[in-house]
């Protein structure tokens, strides 16, 4: 296989394999060592099932279901589906909604950081997309951390922050939550600012969402300024990159060293996409 860097900061596109065909060992363990070094793969031109995104995924590690809050309501409309899988998409039919996310933007997020265990991979795969938007971004947590100012490395070193799980990325409150009104009694997981990849031993900034973010034993006012000054340095162009999808691209990227976005797009248009999430482990 070979590789072509897509950013400065991170990401590289894998060619020369056929997903569905599965991964020997050689190729399995290529494209592992390339994902740890680039944060970030893209494989054009796939054509994967529900069932191949899982094995393919599989070669990775165990898979985390879907978010519990996700709606599974595509049994009613499209029959029986992997329960590993979790649909991003737009598209109704019948009336239901047959996944999750809609069509508005998806705020600088790392998926399911308010788990105690967060999965350390996910894998998505484009069915359909509109004709223009729903660009997603990635941006290299790795590179953010090397660039920190020294004062505001200083103010971060050793702190943690509360990850909210009240709501989606894209702003939805999710089944069963209530609404936020004091950020210091959010649910969510608590986890370190500052994360060791378990993997390539380099330090990143962790970070789940903005929204309702807090850093404890700080006052709000304080915790919601050192926030924002993080957030800032982190959504800087040089540590991104923008993928513009075209029907049949996998992507592959490390939640543990990456933050991502989602700009919205036309209601009128159709996006499916299909995920999976790769199991991981308590960030320290």
């Amino acid at each position: 296989m070979d590789l072509r860097p897509l950013s400065p900061a991170l990401g590289a596109e894998v060619m020369g394999l056929d997903l569905s065909r599965g991964l020997a060992v050689a190729e399995r363990d290529a494209v592992h060592h390339a994902w740890l070094e680039h944060g970030l793969l893209l494989f054009r031109g796939q054509d994967l099932d529900e069932a191949g995104l899982v094995k393919f995924g599989r070669n990775f590690g165990d898979l985390e279901p879907p978010p519990a809050s996700a709606e599974r309501t595509r049994a009613e409309t499209r029959g029986a589906a992997a329960p590993e899988v979790w649909i991003i998409s737009n598209v109704v039919e019948n009336g239901v909604a047959v996944g999750a996310l809609g069509d508005g933007e998806a705020e600088w997020h790392t998926d399911m950081s308010y788990m105690a265990e967060p999965p350390k991979a996910s894998v998505l795969h484009a069915k359909e997309i509109p004709p223009s938007g729903g660009n997603t971004s990635w941006a290299s947590m790795t590179a953010a951390c090397r660039a920190l100012d020294p004062d505001l490395l200083r103010r971060i070193e050793g702190r943690k922050a509360n990850h909210d799980s009240s709501y989606t990325a894209a702003g939805q409150l999710r089944k069963g939550a209530d609404s936020v009104t004091d950020v210091t009694q959010a649910p969510g997981a608590v986890h370190p600012i500052l994360r060791r990849h378990p993997e390539t031993g380099e330090e990143a900034i962790y970070l789940g969402r903005r929204t309702n973010a807090y850093i404890p034993d700080l006052p709000v006012e304080e915790s919601e300024e050192l926030l924002d000054a993080l957030w800032t340095h982190c959504a800087r162009p040089d540590f991104v990159y923008e993928h513009v999808w075209a029907v049949g691209d996998v992507v592959m990227w490390d939640n543990r060293s990456t933050i991502h976005r989602r700009e919205a797009f036309d209601a009128a248009s159709r996006r499916y996409m299909i995920r999976v999430q790769i199991k991981g482990d308590r960030p320290v």
